[in-house]
Order: C-alpha cells, then structure tokens, then sequence
C-alpha cells in the first residue's frame, strides 16, 4: 500500500509524544496510535506521578508520628486513604488532561486503538470505539507501546488473587497486613506507602539483595533502614513456594525456603510487585522484521534506537535498557531525528544514546539515588577506580533533621580524577544526586568537585567528605 505518514508512532506515553513532536518539528507528516483506555503513558498515569503523590502523604504522616522526636505534639494523626487517592486522581488528572491536549492539538493525527504489524511499512488499526479494523501506512516508525505488569510464576498465587501496584494506586480502602511479592523500586516505595499509613508489611525477596543490580553497600544501607521501620518485615534469599488463601477468612499465605527452613507469612493481601515487562506480545513485531529479545520480549535496538528492521525504531520500556522516564523522551527525539535523517527530512550525523548520566532514583524512605557507573560495573570495564563515602549520622544538617540513615559514595578514575559515579542512601537522595549529575555531565574531577562553595548546613555539603577524599588524584 502506499504510505501515509512519513513517521508513524506506536504508543503515545512520554517517549510516544516525545518523538511525534520532534518529528513534526522536522516537517514529517506523524500519527501516533494509542489504544490506552486514558491518554497519558505510565508515567502519567500509573507509574511516577500517582506513587509519589501517595507516598508524599505516608511520609508527612510518618514525620508526624516523630513530632516528639523535635518538641512538638501532635494529636492522634490520623491516615485516610480515600482522601489521599482523591488528591491523587485530581493531580493526575490535570497532568494528562495536558499530555491529551498535545496529543490531540492538530500536529500529528491521533488515532485511537490498538496496532499490529501486517508488513514492514503497515499496521492493521483496532478502534477503541468498537469499529471496523483498518490499515495505516507508513514510510518509518517507532514502537513505544511501554510495558505491562509481569507475573510470576508461583503455584497457587493466581487462584488466591493478589493486587498489582495499579489496584493499589487506586485503593481508597487499604488491607492492615500485606505481603509484597518483590523487591525492586515499586514494590519497596509501595511497601513505605503501607507502612507509612500504619499497615502491618512483610516483603519477601527472591534475591539476596534488595534492589538487584545495585551495589551491596547501597542495598545494605536501605535494608537496614526498612528493617529499622516500626512493622515492616524484610525477607531476601528466598524461594517462593506456593500461594494458599483460607476459604472461610480470605487471608493469604505464602509459603517460602530461606536458609534451608520452610517459612510461611499470613496477610489480608498480596502485592506482587516483581516489575514490568515489554508490551510487544499483541505487535506481531515478526511481520514487521523486528527482533525481540528471547524471553523479555524486548524491541532490540542500537544506541540510534534503530532496530533490526532500518526503518523502525523503539524507545521506552519497551526496549529499554533503563525504564525510567527521563531517558525514554531522549530515546524517543533521537529515534525521531534518525528517521528524519534517513527520509532526507533532515541533514547532520545521526545521534545516539549515552548512558553515561544515567540516573536512579528510588523514593523510598530513605530515597535511594545513582548516577553513572556502580563499583561493579567500573570493575567490570577494566578500569582502576578509587571510591569514597561518608554517613548521614556524621553529618550536621541531617543530624539536625533527625534523618540520618545511609551514607553518599563517590567513585573516581584513579588515571584522571574523573567523577564515574555516585550513590546515595539518605534524607533528599533523589534531589542532592543531582548536584553529581551536573558535575559529571562536565567530567569534572574530584578535586575541582571540591573547589565548588556548599553552604552550611545543607544536606549537599555531604558530597565534599568522599571528594576530599578522592582529590588526590585530580
């Protein structure tokens, strides 16, 4: 058939309309497919915004319990959740009533229903509103159909039934005792949420470490944290058994091996919290010449988000390698000039992804933040590096604050004193990484990290102890 768009988009989320925008910018002719029941993306939707709405308010409540702690009374504070999810839906509301706006503002056509590949250059279009299926050409494309929420494979847990972290953004009742199946980011910001509004919570970790991936100091740092928490239970190094729910009460059971000894914890609910994964499965990605990876499904693309198939490209949780957001919208404008590039929409080099910035932040409490490389993998590269901490017990501002759990590392290039990486676990983590991000975007040293003026007290002042440190050698 003959194409209809120059650049034809799949999945209207952040890295979707990042990249219809920056195509129309370049004077492509664009349509985005979306088949989302609500226009947003995750990120707007189900992902960063409505967590950390909810989590903001278990935290003030926590900071109430403590008033004590600071000379303060505060009488008999009091959580309720259908008031939290309230503010919530309106905040949430407002922000993808802007994203459905840009959307749907003239510069791209917006088609709405969901899209499967019949050829390289056409997907066959299922309207949400229930009519005829029909076909769309086009010359390029992206996928960003983001991802779905993964399941596990445990005997017995889809019988006795479970929330998702959806089911639990929206809970304007909330269960006192739950098990959190997972412990990556969502499902321990999940378990602060709980725990912060008072509930009773036991995660339970297939993996030896919280945060897999991370360095152990870091995931150590938060575990001891957590476990310091009034009624949250932390389990790692398990291995997940079965699922049982009694009949008559309704209560969950799971029943898990740690160290050799069979456990069993009892909860009104279960979280199964182990991560999201691709949504490619419906694509028929095949057709179109796109390989995924074995297993994940994940779209497999170059640094140019290019994948198998020249014409397409992907971005997003969809390909990955890192789902967060920030670096979904540069995936999706690189994809966009590249299309451009190779439909002579555009001229200059082709652009490509750096992860050298690449950025963690994990709103927990303590909030957990990266950037660059982790110890492990400055050693896997081959390269001879130096790092650095210092505690938050040790520190001024946070002792002053009372939040003095968790430390800041800092890791330099021993050859030139370059700053390659950093961590933080503490009061603020996900805001004072920043000040390392900016430095590392310059390649700035160790020892001219240090020549920059912090104010006292203030929680970034910390950074200078591990840049001392590290300043002999640049």
């Amino acid at each position: 058939m003959t194409p209809t768009y120059d650049f034809l988009v799949l999945g209207g989320g952040s890295a979707g309309y990042a990249a219809a925008r920056t195509a129309h910018d370049l004077r492509m002719r664009v349509a985005v497919v979306d088949g989302a029941r609500e226009l947003g993306g995750l990120c707007i939707l189900r992902g960063c915004m409505p967590s950390k709405t909810l989590i903001e308010s278990a935290n003030r409540l926590c900071a109430m319990r403590r008033a004590e702690e600071f000379g303060l009374r505060v009488r008999d504070p009091e959580a309720r959740p259908e008031e939290i999810v309230a503010r919530k839906r309106s905040l949430i509301a407002e922000f993808a009533d802007y994203r459905a706006g840009q959307l749907a503002d003239g510069r791209f056509d917006l088609i709405r229903g969901t899209a499967a590949f019949t050829g390289p250059h056409a997907v066959e279009v299922t309207p949400l509103d229930g009519g005829a299926s029909f076909e769309v050409g086009f010359r390029s494309g992206l996928v960003a159909t983001g991802s779905v929420v993964s399941r596990l494979p445990v005997p017995g847990l889809e019988e006795a039934g479970y929330w998702t972290s959806d089911d639990l953004l929206d809970a304007e009742t909330l269960p006192e005792r739950v098990i959190v199946l997972g412990g990556g980011a969502i499902a321990l910001e999940m378990a602060c949420y709980l725990e912060g509004l008072g509930k009773t919570v036991t995660v339970i970790q297939r993996g030896i470490q919280v945060l897999s991936g991370t360095d152990p100091d870091v995931a150590e740092a938060l575990e001891k944290a957590l476990r310091s928490r009034g009624n949250l239970t932390l389990h790692t190094g398990t291995k997940l058994l079965r699922v049982e729910r009694d009949a008559a009460t309704g209560e969950k059971a799971v029943f898990f091996e740690k160290g050799g000894e069979i456990l069993s914890v009892t909860a009104d609910e279960l979280l199964q919290a182990v991560g999201r994964k691709p949504n490619t499965a419906s694509l028929r990605a095949a057709v179109a010449g796109v390989d995924l990876e074995d297993g994940s499904g994940r779209v497999l693309c170059g640094a140019d988000q290019r994948s198998s198939a020249p014409h397409l490209f992907a971005a997003g949780d969809v390909c990955g390698p890192h789902e967060v957001v920030h670096l979904a919208v540069e995936q999706g404008e690189i994809a966009a000039h590249n299309a451009a590039l190779a439909l002579g929409k555009t001229d200059g080099p082709a652009r490509t992804i750096d992860y050298r910035l690449k950025l963690l932040g994990i709103f927990t409490d303590p909030q957990v933040a990266t950037v660059g490389l982790s110890e492990a993998e400055t050693r896997e590269s081959g390269r001879d590096i130096a790092t650095a901490s210092y505690p938050f017990d040790d520190h001024g501002k946070s002792l002053v604050m009372g939040e003095t759990h968790g430390f800041v590392k800092m890791i330099a290039d021993t050859a030139s004193g370059e700053i390659v990486g950093a961590s933080v676990v503490g009061p603020e983590a996900v805001e004072i990484i920043h000040e390392v991000v900016v430095a590392m975007h310059f390649r700035a040293t160790a020892g001219q990290f240090l020549r920059i003026p912090h104010y006292h007290p203030t929680l970034s002042e910390i950074w200078t102890y591990p840049a001392e440190e590290l300043s002999i050698y640049g």
